[in-house]
């Protein structure tokens, strides 16, 4: 709570600010716009698409304000910078190489004002560009965040539409369905937003569900939603059946999500084949690099922001063009329902320091207190004694202990002298020097988050494995005129994997009081998954009604299998997608071990032997030897954490799934450099 009530007075004060500008410069805007301009309409239409409480008018004479306040700000700039440029000389060359003659008036006019009209053209060309960037960065604001509505929209669609369907089947009539999605938004998102517009205009304005789903269409971000709001429309008001018309649907986007998975994926590929073109440009530009300070024509300066700058730049940007094809799962699997008990309220919230139900009684009464200390004790035990779980469920805490550990053995080494601290004795040991200060860090810390990371993902992945058979088998049990609690008891006898398990733990959780819908969202919640969060929800709203929910668990049962299939698709051909990452990465190490020992190492032979006297040392035609296997080590280093994160993105949308990558490449590349430099 002190959280919460600490930020409020910063988002009034900003919001304040803003009032107080779109209020100063009203007046401009009411010179320039029109009431009746398109632009304006389409800028209304945005904001209402990224749902921003800001009228029209209000927000674009904020826009006006900030572009004319940084406009002006970046006038000065120019002026200033005019001036100092003037000062050194700098505009005071040939004008446009246009010739003049020696003497006269208009010589004497020119020479005379071109340094004030240069300076003035300056500060109004860095005026003009402060007065876009400002007014451009306010109004892109509402496009962002409609993009965004949009995307996550069109993604959760589908089973949205499967989520009405069930209910529908379930037997909730038209009301009660656009009740139900506009509650559904732990799970449902932007979707649900949607729906709760709807309900919140027929509750709210006393207006009919017609009239605010037809004021709706002219709101939502997404062409797909609308088409849905449109035909459910007309089926509302010719009568029509409901369920078939939400099936139909329900296969429609269930293609729709198929095929634009397709098309993701072919992007991604090629982006695979942009990657190899990307990545071979360092490695070419180091060649030209090292053959031209042989000749004396570039500065090593260039070698050094081509490997720590460029290398790098070009990863970072690729892996920013990779996030915006690669479709994330949107939610965060935690289910919150609006009647939420403080026992979920409190599990929801697990935290290292959180002590679970007890928290909600402490300072009561003493007894409270004491259970509270007791309860810390046993938390803490239970973590001295088995870390390793809860590193599974907590990946990320293991930096809490492998950051420091890591400096410290940095630190240590330097201070005992067994690593140079100067950049010279770096360079005279570059593969001693780089493993201590890079690879042991390295190492250290993301080997841990790798084991853990990948240990948590395989345990969801086995408790997603068998979801659709599970709902199958609960679905043909619960047709014979079982309950569904009764249904989860029967498969949990009859099965021996992860989900029969958390079943088995559920039914006696509800047998020692706890309510089926309760248990069932502390089930999801205990693992966040936003695809169980989804089946949770839907069969904790179906149950509601009735405990015989066959066709609604046949429902869930088959839209987890086309996620299945979606699953399957995406693993077999990102595979490949990280497999040329990986080979590209492999190429370029060779090809750089390849050009330290047949060109580095053999130059500088040639150079040390034709050199006459000690002390010619190993450099030749300017360049150092050791300097230049430090550069190609290090570039190779850069290249395979690089290609970590992004075979790591490409997989599994995470960029914590690229560590186990990140060893591998980073062990390769120690073992080759231990051989060849």
């Amino acid at each position: 709570m002190s959280t919460e009530t600490g930020d409020q007075p910063t988002v009034r004060t900003f919001e304040g600010s803003a009032d107080r500008l779109g209020n100063a410069f009203y007046p401009v805007y009411d010179y320039v716009f029109e009431d009746d301009d398109p632009f304006v309409t389409a800028v209304e239409r945005k904001l209402a698409e990224a749902r921003m409480p800001a009228t029209v008018e209000m927000y674009l004479s904020r826009a006006v304000g900030v572009g004319l306040v940084t406009g002006v700000v970046l006038w000065f700039v120019g002026i200033f910078l005019g001036y100092l440029l003037a000062t050194v000389g700098v505009l005071s060359g040939p004008l446009l190489g246009v010739p003049l003659p020696e003497n006269g008036v208009l010589v004497t006019l020119v020479r005379t004002l071109r340094v004030p009209f240069l300076v003035v053209v300056l500060g109004f060309v860095l005026g003009g560009l402060g007065f876009a960037l400002g007014f451009g960065s306010v109004l892109a604001i509402p496009y962002s965040r409609a993009s965004a509505r949009r995307r996550e929209i069109n993604m959760l669609l589908s089973d949205s539409v499967s989520f009405m369907y069930a209910l529908s089947i379930g037997g909730l009539n038209q009301l009660e369905l656009l009740e139900a999605m506009a509650k559904a938004e732990d799970t449902y998102g932007e979707v649900s937003q949607e729906f709760q517009a709807i309900v919140r205009e027929t509750n709210s304005l006393d207006t009919d569900y017609r009239t605010a789903i037809r004021h709706q269409l002219e709101q939502t971000p997404s062409d797909e939603l609308r088409e849905f709001l449109v035909d459910m429309l007309a089926v509302i008001n010719s009568g029509g059946d409901m369920t078939g018309f939400l099936d139909d649907k329900k296969h429609k986007y269930m293609r729709a999500a198929k095929q634009e998975q397709e098309q993701t994926l072919d992007v991604l590929e090629l982006l695979g084949e942009m990657y190899i073109t990307l990545s071979l440009f360092p490695l070419l530009l180091v060649i030209i690099l090292v053959i031209m300070n042989m000749l004396g024509n570039a500065s090593q300066m260039m070698l050094y922001v081509t490997v720590y700058g460029l290398i790098p730049l070009i990863a970072a940007a690729f892996l920013v063009l990779v996030t915006t094809v690669k479709q994330d799962e949107f939610g965060d699997g935690i289910i919150r329902p609006r009647e939420q008990s403080a026992w979920l309220e409190t599990q929801s919230k697990r935290g290292l320091r959180d002590l679970g139900f007890i928290t909600a009684f402490s300072g009561t009464y003493h007894i409270f207190d004491r259970i509270e200390r007791k309860k810390g004790l046993q938390e803490t035990v239970d973590l001295l004694r088995n870390p390793h779980l809860f590193f599974r469920d907590n990946p990320l805490y293991t930096l809490a202990l492998s950051v420091p550990a890591s400096i410290s053995l940095v630190v240590a080494a330097a201070l005992s002298g067994a690593v140079p601290l100067s950049w010279d004795g770096v360079v005279a040991q570059p593969v001693w020097a780089t493993f201590v200060y890079c690879y042991v860090p390295l190492f250290l810390v993301v080997t841990p988050l790798a084991v853990f990371h990948e240990w948590d993902r395989r345990s969801r992945r086995a408790l997603l494995g068998n979801l659709s058979d599970t709902l199958l088998k609960l679905s043909t049990v619960n047709d014979t005129g079982a309950t569904t609690l009764e249904s989860i008891r029967t498969v949990s006898e009859t099965s021996s994997d992860k989900l029969a398990d958390e079943f088995r733990i559920l039914y006696r959780k509800v047998n020692y009081g706890m309510s089926l819908k309760e248990s069932l969202i502390e089930f999801n919640n205990k693992y966040q998954i936003p695809r169980l969060a989804r089946t949770v929800k839907l069969i904790t709203k179906a149950q509601e009604a009735s405990s015989h929910i066959s066709e609604v668990l046949s429902t869930a049962a088959k839209a987890s299998e086309v996620q299945d299939d979606l699953a399957r698709e995406r693993r077999s051909r990102t595979l490949m997608q990280v497999a040329i990452v990986l080979m590209t990465y492999v190429t370029l190490l060779g090809v750089m071990a390849l050009l330290k020992v047949q060109f580095i190492d053999v130059m500088a032979d040639f150079s040390t032997g034709q050199a006459s006297g000690a002390g010619a040392g190993m450099a030749f035609g300017g360049v150092d030897a050791d300097l230049l296997s430090l550069m190609f080590f290090h570039a190779v280093t850069i290249q395979a954490i690089s290609a970590g994160l992004i075979a790591g993105y490409l997989r599994d949308a995470s960029l914590r799934a690229g560590a186990k990558f990140i060893v591998v490449l980073l062990t390769i590349s120690l073992v080759v450099w231990m051989v060849v430099g």
